[in-house]
């Protein structure tokens, strides 16, 4: 059985990437089972997520205590949580960061796994230049892929093209992710994609009617009396 332990925080798609893996597992054949383990649901709280892939069918249901690999998708979490705690000896250690494993003071707590098995991936970058949103798990999971021979790098596209249909991953959404970017640039801030304009309707149609106070739309003028006079012989007759 090989087991995998994805770190993150909400928001950066800890709980799909798992259920990704296990997706491309499925269809290479095996048998796999992925499932969270977070405390508060909110953006940017630390979350887990456990994924097991194995040829037999997989009966234990507890978090993953000693993972062959460890994914870590948010390298903030380097200081604050051991997220390579009972990592195996010959296991495997993917980081997202532009930085080398000495630089983020990992060096020697990885020094332990054979050659190769511990490499820092750039992916929130790589996500923002392909997709246009910070969102590195599926980046991750192409590195593990090329890390991880067993896994095969045609299934876990397979997957997340299935996940995500239509045009996630393909030119036309890359061209439009840098047409976004390049339109943005710097600047004043701008409005959200698919939000309503702020215009007042005064701007479209022309300048809003006065309106007048309540005690001050009566006339100085006085205005005519409209009691009926009183019956009268010498009064005209109405």
């Amino acid at each position: 059985m090989f087991q995998v332990r994805i770190h993150g925080r909400g928001g950066q798609g800890v709980v799909t990437a798992a259920e990704l893996l296990a997706d491309a597992a499925f269809r290479q054949g095996r048998h796999a089972q992925a499932f969270p383990s977070f405390g508060s649901e909110r953006t940017g709280a630390p979350v887990v997520s456990f994924c097991r892939i194995a040829e037999r069918p997989i009966r234990v249901r507890e978090p993953v205590l000693a993972p062959d690999a460890v994914i870590v998708q948010d390298p903030t979490l380097l200081r604050a949580v051991d997220v390579f705690d009972g990592l195996r000896p010959e296991g495997y250690a993917l980081v997202n960061s532009r930085r080398r494993l000495d630089e983020l003071g990992l060096g020697e707590r990885l020094a332990a796994l054979p050659p190769g098995h511990a490499v820092t991936v750039p992916a929130t970058e790589i996500a923002l230049e392909h997709v246009g949103r910070p969102l590195p798990n599926a980046v991750l999971l192409g590195a593990f892929a090329a890390l991880y021979d067993a896994l095969d790098l045609g299934a876990v596209v397979a997957a997340l093209r299935e996940r995500f249909p239509g045009e996630t991953g393909g030119e036309e959404r890359r061209r439009r992710a840098r047409g976004v970017r390049l339109r943005r640039g710097p600047g004043p801030r701008r409005r959200r994609e698919g939000a309503a304009p702020c215009v007042s309707r005064s701007r479209d149609r022309g300048p809003s009617p006065v309106r007048w106070p309540r005690h001050a739309r009566t006339s100085s003028a006085p205005t005519p009396s409209r009691r009926r006079p009183t019956s009268s012989r010498s009064s005209p007759a109405w």
